[in-house]
């Protein structure tokens, strides 16, 4: 019982960390793309580059993270140093003054997001026993965005009072206070085995030999491809006549779905199975992107956050959930990394996709290129689990 309180402990610790890490970030975020389109002048073609650019960045240093963590054999000083970064460059934003000094905070911040994700998510899945492993995602993701939705919030209130630079410098406060909380309640949980310590280019092969895996990840790919990010919804919302200052009120409801779908989004993929639970969320984003075509004005502009934050709140927690159940306790920093780097470079292609398309064609041509994405990863999840239970 006391080893059992000791792990939640330390999920729920994680999960603090990572709240007040969202209300930072997302006091910046949920201003950023009007920031960058606005007063910076820059495209939406501009935007999506800027955004899928750095996602990547940081999702290809989560390679690099999690499979150090599993050779060096430990994740929290590595989420120390990822968690310091982002809370420490995110303030700069309030100094930027073309679009190019936006993207090099951006960046820095990803990087930051990059190198303590996969050891982070590999400490959460140690922490818990595996088949529980989806509910404490949910209990973790949940956290993080409550975070996510204060940021907003505070945002929305600062902002009259002290502009862009204002809210940029003052997202260092809860930053700090994520990295005290890292610091002093967040255990170590890698456990050695004989296994470990092999080196990495053995463990990225010894991942790759796992042929499930492989293709459930080139399945996340596909999906991912089109699946756009948050920036396009607020910037879809200005379109349908939600004024600039309001625009931050449906980052809050994206980011309030995301929160209140998380955990029971968890506790059904650990009873039904998590890659039914991935083809609903696929499903949801698909929903979410015909309303986003259909929408006509500012109410439905928030009906569309809502429904993409569900869709963010059952991805978010499955897909990192899932991995535990086809790799090694000790790969599962090079698992993690593995997978985001495939997200990371998908992430990329689909902002800047979406955004050309946008910018170019319209709405309509950018919408039924990720309704497309969407339905043949749906089909090929489908394709993907038949296999797997005629095989079993």
């Amino acid at each position: 019982m006391e080893k059992k309180e000791a792990a939640n402990r330390n999920v729920i610790a994680l999960g603090f960390v990572s709240l007040f890490t969202d209300i930072s970030s997302e006091m910046v975020f949920g201003l950023l793309p009007l920031f960058l389109t606005g007063p910076l002048g820059a495209s939406k073609t501009l935007l999506g580059l800027i955004e899928g650019t750095a996602e990547m960045l940081g999702y290809t240093v989560r390679m690099a993270s999690g499979t150090v963590s599993d050779r060096i054999e430990k994740r929290k000083s590595i989420v120390l140093i990822g968690y310091a970064l982002s809370a420490a460059s995110k303030p700069f934003f309030g100094l930027a003054e073309s679009w190019g000094g936006v993207f090099a905070v951006r960046s820095t911040d990803r990087v930051g997001k990059g190198i303590r994700t996969a050891p982070r998510d590999a400490l959460i899945s140690e922490s818990v026993h595996e088949a529980k492993v989806a509910r404490a995602f949910g209990i973790h993701r949940s956290m993080d965005q409550a975070g996510a939705i204060a940021g907003p919030l505070i945002a929305f209130m600062l902002f009259p009072l002290v502009g862009f630079s204002g809210v940029f410098y003052l997202s260092l406060v809860p930053g700090a206070i994520a990295v005290v909380v890292l610091l002093f309640f967040v255990k170590e949980k890698f456990a050695p085995t004989a296994q470990a310590r092999k080196s990495i280019s053995i463990n990225i092969r010894s991942v790759l030999a796992e042929r499930k895996f492989v293709v459930l990840i080139a399945i996340m790919g596909i999906f991912s491809v089109g699946a756009f990010n948050f920036s396009f919804i607020l910037v879809r919302s200005s379109d349908l006549g939600v004024a600039a200052d309001m625009v931050v009120l449906v980052y809050a409801v994206i980011n309030g779905a995301h929160t209140l779908i998380g955990f029971p989004a968890g506790i059904l993929a650990d009873k039904i199975g998590k890659e039914t639970m991935l083809s609903v969320s696929y499903g949801v984003f698909l929903v979410s992107t015909i309303l986003m075509l259909l929408a006509t004005n500012s109410v439905g502009a928030f009906v569309v956050a809502a429904v993409y934050g569900a869709y963010i709140g059952i991805a978010e927690t499955v897909q990192r959930a899932v991995v535990p159940k086809y790799i090694a306790g000790h790969l599962r920093g090079t698992a993690y990394g593995l997978y985001n780097m495939v997200i990371g470079f998908s992430f990329f292609v689909a902002n800047i996709v979406f955004g050309f398309l946008l910018d170019s064609s319209g709405i309509a041509t950018a919408a039924t290129y990720s309704i497309a994405t969407s339905i043949i990863a749906i089909a090929a999840m489908a394709a993907f689990q038949a296999l797997g239970k005629s095989k079993g």
